[in-house]
């Protein structure tokens, strides 16, 4: 006979499995196909200043402010909770409390002054005031160690940071920035790529700065588990995040260059999401009713970028001609199906009171464009185009149109198919035109036009342009706070970048589509920027 006791008992132990049952992680975890996880196969967006990079930067690392993404794009608290001006060149920070790294640490002032110092960013660089480089503020962070940084860090990180001179721990939760010119982006730097906190510890503690690379130790969601170059990334939830629980368990990106596969990946269950959808695969994807595709604009935009110093390039009319020559609202219809537009050059709207609501980049006009050419004799000589194959969406296609578009004209352009962004910027042969993209990486001209073509841009950093008045106005429009003399040096900055000595054609805003499993409740961001963040995941 069974006792009472026994029965209890009995009860007890069947009860405890489905007890753990209960407990156990039911989170999801998902596999995304992309085309690209990073092209310097590390994570620290000083290096990996890219459009792959910004895709998943965020899962890991967070910035001190962050753009609210899901609303109005305005500056909103990230690892700081509070930050405010005390004067035109300082702004004092508060960190947030109770924020933990991967590695158990919790965040304090030296992480971020860690991040901010020579051995994390800068390296021997200094700021450069009235045509004189500052000397050195301050000696090394202790416990950063000895490691080199790739030579190509600290000028990217100049780029971002042109004027800033030291930060300055206040107390535990509080640091001071402090930059050697006046500066009214201050904020918005340090919401843009490339301005992540990492921490301190674990950057000293890495052997060498690849090593710390290719898995940062950031406070973000999800923490990086494993990083197999040109293959996969493999991250898992970060429970201890201050933001909340995770709602993903691992997260899983495989790298499927070809859009076929990903899209076939998708449809046949491999992929929980499959990224870079070109538009005209959108509507046989939701033909099948479990998928859908979302996505559309973003906060970048599309150009073919000019080296001015090619022998057939170096006449300024010749340029002219080939922006006067392209069909930008052909590509648009034609490549994106309508879903993207051409913008008022670059710049975006969310400048605010910076915005040239007047401009437009030069008109489609065959008739001007052949005038052009006549005038600076131009003979037909051939033009390179160095092209990737498709790591932008539409790439190749978009550079066959092109093409046939300047030799309407007249212009004999020549593509020149690479394989890698080593042999894109080669200098050791000549250069004609390239593609390229420009974000907005803050709320401000200085985040596009000035970084991207500025004397600390990527352009003039590989001598592919200069224009002496421009990069006088690129300082003015870092160190001015005089709101109204910015805005009129930034409408002559547009006026000599895309007419006068242009150093790119303005093609499209671009936009980025994500197909996914219809089932997957998810937002997507008018950004690179893939969220998996509390609040914007569930089934």
């Amino acid at each position: 006979m069974l006792t009472r006791r026994a029965a209890t008992l009995l009860a007890a132990s069947t009860a405890l499995p489905r007890f753990a049952i209960a407990q156990a992680d039911q989170r999801l975890s998902i596999t995304i196909a992309v085309q690209r996880i990073a092209n310097s196969n590390t994570f620290d967006n000083l290096r990996e200043a890219s459009n792959v990079g910004e895709r998943t930067a965020q899962m890991f690392n967070e910035r001190l402010v962050e753009i609210d993404w899901r609303g109005d794009l305005s500056q909103k608290p990230g690892l700081a909770t509070a930050w405010r001006r005390t004067d035109e060149k300082t702004v004092e920070v508060t960190l947030r409390e109770g924020v933990r790294f991967h590695n158990g640490d919790m965040l304090t002032a030296e992480d971020v002054a860690a991040r901010f110092s020579p051995e994390g960013m800068f390296g021997d660089s200094r700021p450069t005031v009235d045509g004189k480089t500052l000397p050195h503020a301050f000696s090394s962070i202790v416990g950063q160690g000895s490691k080199e940084l790739p030579k190509e860090i600290p000028p990217v990180a100049r780029r971002l940071w042109p004027g800033l001179d030291r930060v300055e721990i206040v107390d535990a939760r509080t640091v001071r920035f402090h930059n050697a010119t006046p500066d009214v982006t201050l904020e918005g730097r340090m919401a843009a790529l490339g301005s992540e906190i990492v921490s301190r510890r674990a950057y000293g503690e890495a052997s060498t700065w690849l090593e710390y690379a290719r898995k940062p130790i950031g406070t973000g969601p999800y923490a990086i588990r494993e990083f197999k170059p040109d293959t996969t990334l493999q991250l898992d939830a970060h429970d201890d995040y201050w933001g909340g629980r995770p709602p993903v368990k691992s997260i899983r990106l495989v790298e499927v260059p070809e859009a076929s596969s990903r899209i076939n990946g998708l449809l046949s269950g491999e992929y929980h999401f499959a990224c870079d959808i070109p538009p005209d695969q959108i509507a046989g994807i939701e033909r099948n009713r479990n998928f859908e595709v979302l996505g559309g604009v973003i906060q970048n935009h599309r150009l073919t970028s000019f080296d001015r110093f090619h022998p057939q390039l170096a006449d300024p009319r010749v340029r002219l001609a080939m922006a006067h020559a392209v069909d930008r609202q052909v590509i648009v219809d034609a490549l994106w199906a309508g879903r993207t537009r051409v913008p008022k050059g670059l710049q975006w709207e969310f400048f605010g009171d910076m915005f040239i609501a007047d401009w437009n980049t030069p008109e489609y006009n065959p008739a001007r464009a052949r005038e052009l050419l006549k005038e600076a004799g131009y003979k037909g000589d051939p033009i390179p185009y160095r092209l990737l194959n498709n790591y932008y969406v539409n790439q190749v296609p978009t550079s066959q149109v092109l093409v046939e578009m300047w030799k309407q004209v007249g212009i004999n352009v020549a593509i020149e198919m690479k394989e890698s962004f080593v042999q894109l910027r080669d200098r050791t042969l000549p250069r004609g035109v390239r593609d390229w993209s420009s974000g907005a990486t803050l709320n401000d001209p200085v985040g596009s036009l000035v970084s991207s073509f500025g004397p600390n841009g990527a352009a003039q950093q590989a001598r592919e342009y200069a224009n002496d008045e421009f990069s006088k106005l690129c300082v003015l429009l870092e160190t001015s706070a005089d709101r109204a003399l910015r805005k009129k040096a930034f409408a002559r900055m547009l006026q000599i970048a895309e007419r006068e000595d242009p150093a790119y054609i303005m093609l499209h805003q671009a936009a980025t589509f994500t197909a996914k499993r219809r089932d997957i409740k998810w937002k997507a961001m008018p950004a690179y920027q893939m969220d998996f963040g509390p609040g914007n995941f569930a089934l």
